[in-house]
């Protein structure tokens, strides 16, 4: 599992994150967003989607998050 999310919560919340993707998964994510410590949520997350809907969390402090936060900027703008 992915995306980890808070049962009986009124939003989706990460509450883990992954320690790092693959190459071939790197380049299946299309977007991102941000996840606040705010209302139900409690750990900060990087929430990225990729081509078939898949959610998962990542840690916003770790350099591969960001890197790949870049990449998907430079997809977007590429269009």
């Amino acid at each position: 599992m992915i995306l980890s999310v808070a049962s009986g919560s009124y939003e989706d919340c990460c509450l883990e994150y992954v320690r790092g993707l693959k190459k071939a998964a790197r380049r299946m994510v299309t977007s991102y967003r941000r996840q606040e410590t705010d209302g139900g949520c409690n750990i900060p997350a990087i929430v990225f989607s990729m081509k078939r809907g898949r959610l998962f969390c990542a840690d916003p402090r770790e350099k591969w998050v960001n890197e790949l936060m870049l990449e998907v900027e430079s997809k977007k703008n590429k269009k």
